[in-house]
């Protein structure tokens, strides 16, 4: 059966120069979340529970899920997506994106660091490496 995917709720916060989005995306790992920022400045977020616990507990109770998540977010500014820092704790995500002339969009990864913290790894599309801490 497939899994139903969960919107995510989300608060967006600007500043002059920058542009914050939190999601709550509980239950998943930081391999687990992928954050894209479009040319036509949009911000995709999408969590799907694929790393290690994902087949290595069984479920005996389940009221909630861990995922999949996704939500889409026109933002409210143009944005470099490159230079953007990605935080996950606590199950929350927190995407900071600052505030540009023209958004430069970007495909975002968090890379496990400890339990509560991630490194931003970028891909093909992403040229940039900065360190995220708690959100």
């Amino acid at each position: 059966m497939a899994e139903d995917v969960q919107t995510v709720a989300v608060n967006v916060y600007r500043t002059d120069d920058l542009v914050t989005v939190a999601a709550p995306m509980a239950g998943l790992g930081a391999e687990d979340i992928v954050v894209e920022v479009s040319a036509d400045g949009r911000l995709a977020i999408r969590g799907d529970l694929r790393g290690a616990l994902k087949d290595a507990k069984e479920v005996v109770v389940e009221e909630w899920t861990a995922g999949p998540y996704a939500r889409d977010v026109a933002l409210p500014a143009s944005v470099d997506g490159e230079r953007a820092t990605l935080t996950y704790g606590n199950g929350v995500l927190v995407v900071a994106l600052p505030v540009a002339a023209d958004t430069r969009p970007a495909r975002l990864h968090l890379d496990p660091i400890g339990p509560a913290r991630g490194e931003r790894v970028p891909d093909d599309s992403a040229a940039v490496h900065r360190h995220g801490g708690r959100a």
